[in-house]
């Protein structure tokens, strides 16, 4: 029974009526929204999430309605029952983990199970030996142990080489004593930890004869696999509200000298001889950081996706939306909110953005997967330095994959988080005051997104790794025993050339364009490497460098990316008509030249560009601004998020935005199910109390 009186019921938001205004800007594109998907995803994948789609909304556990009311209990327990739920259905239907990432995608929140998946099982798996898959593995796969990855501690997060966290080698009843040995090693942060786990991966000092070896893997219970209760010498628990993120139980763990087994020392590239106490280090120590690697090629893949929804809901919301008049047109009626020049520069280059970081995203994925089979082909490089610092980027810079693939994850995993996580923000404010509420389904969304630019590596951390492998590259490059990668390749290009000048068709070719990106990544390496090593200035005084050496990096691999991946002689575009190739192009010149001209001054100090070009890329932006326009509506309808994964009043595919936010706040709103008794003398708070009570 509606709580609307029938008058209310029959009420209509003004004309225009947002369906009428959204299928009028559907019908003036020519962009063919199908084609579009299949080539973004293909039709295999999206009829897969259509199918699993079917089965999470016809479960209750999966109802959205009160998401947006709920305290942060309700909240958790409720993703705890979707989380559990999920497991079921994934096991019932023979879930392939490809749809079972698909799954959790659409439900679009983490769970405190969530890490138990993507970081406790995938450790074991890519670092334990077959013994310990038996042992820990098969137990977690049947959910016996469930584990998170506990790294991060209260005194410390990107520098791993800090952590407090000891584990100290007993060579008479052959363990391990792991340790807190200060109230700053307690681990922090670690999601499934809180309350879910009953087992832990605990990243922590080797200790042997009282040498100090590195941070190495360790399997440590932390609770009775039967009671959930923490284990003797235990201390642990959730570390409470956050910004956003509120589903996920991050959790603290303090242990006091708890000691494991020999065999709880993840070993398959470096352990301790039970026998002889000796230490065996990996043949190859950059092995180690593949499983981080990995992450970050997803995080690169997914941040495309994350700014694709808030993009989707403003750019429907902004054409829905009308607010005062254009004072050149004849025509006074209130203007649509996306014909104004200023929203169109905030808003399309970050449509262009979306399908930049897709396409690179991909590319990363794809990096990663040939390296791991480079890896089980067994043409991993090796390394006897032993003053190698931490990170493959130390690794024969330049010499193989895994060193390129590395500096790669760390430069894209900056780059591409900063612009989803800064992107899903000006799409709040684009929205205007609606864009505030919690109907509008962004600023949730943002919140729990932050995180991703700190975790995983803190993105201003993460450019000094790019800027020491670039600088490796550059002294390879000039001692003349560089390998033949790309970046190798574009820095020997700069110094033939150096003296001569660039002279880059930047607006009339998109080949020179992307060349442009990279002759100003080479400049700024070899101005960096002249402060480093001939002036010698304190690495400390240029990290500031180093962070826009880092960046211009990555600017250059998206839009390297972008381009290889709609260029006319793709294979991969045959399935697309030519004016969705045209509208392709357009997005693509857009995100191109509007980055530059935002670092504009960098391309004109290192002469790829002239003051005159980046004039006129001024001007070229905002002519693309007006071709990309009348598809923009059909430009993100190719991202096929459905109305239930959005969650969002203003971002409804049939534009019904003022209908949907008054259905939430007065038919959906517990708060209105309450009278409030507001005398002050009064010592009730409430009058009337009929709100149903929540049941899991």
């Amino acid at each position: 029974m509606s709580r609307n009186p029938d008058w209310v019921q029959k009420l209509k938001p003004a004309a225009p009526q947002g369906q009428d205004i959204l299928s009028g800007e559907r019908a003036k594109s020519n962009v063919d929204v199908d084609q579009l998907a299949d080539f973004l995803f293909t039709q295999q994948t999206l009829q897969r999430k259509d199918k699993i789609l079917k089965i999470l909304t016809a479960e209750p556990v999966f109802d959205k309605s009160k998401n947006y009311f709920q305290g942060r209990e309700d909240r958790i327990l409720g993703a705890l029952a979707r989380g559990k739920r999920l497991q079921q259905l994934s096991e019932k239907h023979q879930w392939s983990q490809e749809e079972f990432e698909n799954a959790t995608q659409l439900i679009s929140e983490v769970s405190p199970l969530t890490m138990h998946y993507k970081m406790f099982m995938p450790t074991i798996r890519e670092q334990g030996t077959p013994e310990q898959h038996k042992l820990f593995l098969e137990k977690a796969e049947k959910f016996e142990l469930i584990g998170c990855y506990a790294q991060t501690e209260l005194g410390h997060g990107s520098n791993v080489r800090g952590l407090e966290t000891t584990a100290t080698w007993n060579p008479d009843d052959k363990t391990f004593t792991v340790h807190s040995p200060a109230l700053t090693a307690s681990k922090w942060w670690i999601g499934t930890l809180g309350k879910a786990a009953n087992c832990a991966v605990v990243m922590a000092q080797l200790v042997i004869k009282g040498k100090a070896l590195g941070p190495h893997p360790f399997i440590v219970p932390i609770r009775d696999t039967k009671t959930h209760e923490a284990l003797p010498n235990v201390h642990i628990g959730d570390i409470g509200p956050k910004f956003g993120f509120n589903t996920m139980d991050n959790g603290f763990l303090l242990l006091n000298n708890v000691k494991i087994p020999h065999v709880n020392m993840l070993a398959r590239f470096s352990r301790v001889d039970p026998e002889t106490s000796q230490y065996i280090k990996p043949s190859t120590p950059a092995l180690v950081y593949g499983t981080l690697t990995y992450v970050r090629s997803t995080i690169v893949l997914e941040s495309g996706a994350v700014l694709a929804r808030g993009v989707t809901i403003a750019t429907r919301y902004c054409a829905v939306r009308h607010q005062f008049q254009d004072l050149d047109a004849t025509d006074k009626n209130e203007n649509q909110v996306l014909n104004y020049s200023m929203v169109q520069y905030r808003l399309l280059p970050l449509l262009a953005a979306t399908f930049a970081l897709h396409f690179t995203g991909r590319n990363m994925i794809n990096l990663y997967q040939e390296n791991q089979k480079r890896l089980a082909a067994g043409s991993a490089p090796r390394s006897n330095d032993a003053q190698r610092r931490p990170g493959p980027e130390e690794l024969t810079a330049g010499g193989d994959l895994l060193a390129d693939l590395h500096s790669t994850s760390c430069a894209l995993k900056s780059l591409s988080s900063t612009i989803a996580a800064e992107g899903l923000e000006v799409c709040r404010r684009a929205c205007g005051g609606h864009g505030y509420s919690t109907f509008s389904g962004i600023g949730s969304y943002y919140a729990d997104y932050l995180p991703t630019v700190t975790w995983e590596g803190d993105n201003y951390m993460l450019t000094q790794q790019v800027a020491r492998y670039l600088l490796k590259s550059a002294r390879a490059v000039l001692a003349g025993k560089a390998a033949d990668n790309d970046t190798t390749r574009f820095l020997k290009h700069y110094l033939k050339r150096q003296d001569v000048g660039a002279a880059f068709d930047v607006l009339g070719s998109d080949a020179e364009l992307v060349d442009a990106f990279a002759w100003r990544v080479a400049y700024l390496t070899f101005d960096a490497l002249k402060k480093r090593d001939e002036e010698k200035q304190s690495w400390n005084s240029l990290l500031v460098d180093f962070y826009r050496l880092s960046t211009a990096h990555a600017q250059y691999m998206v839009v390297k990316s972008f381009r290889d991946a709609i260029h006319g002689d793709a294979p991969s575009t045959a399935g697309l008509d030519q004016d969705t190739k045209t509208a392709l192009h357009t997005l693509y010149k857009l995100f191109a030249l509007h980055t530059l001209e935002k670092e504009a001054s960098e391309f004109f100090s290192s002469a790829a560009t002239t003051i005159k070009q980046i004039s006129l890329a001024r001007k070229q932006v905002m002519k693309l601004l007006e071709e990309v326009r009348p598809h923009a509506i059909k430009l993100v309808d190719s991202w096929k998020f459905s109305d239930w994964q959005l969650d969002s009043s203003l971002g409804r595919y049939d534009g019904k935005v003022y209908e949907d936010m008054f259905y939430r706040a007065s038919e959906l709103n517990p708060l209105n199910d309450v009278v409030f008794d507001s005398n002050p003398h009064s010592p009730h708070l409430l009058k009337k109390d009929n709100r149903a009570k929540s049941k899991l």
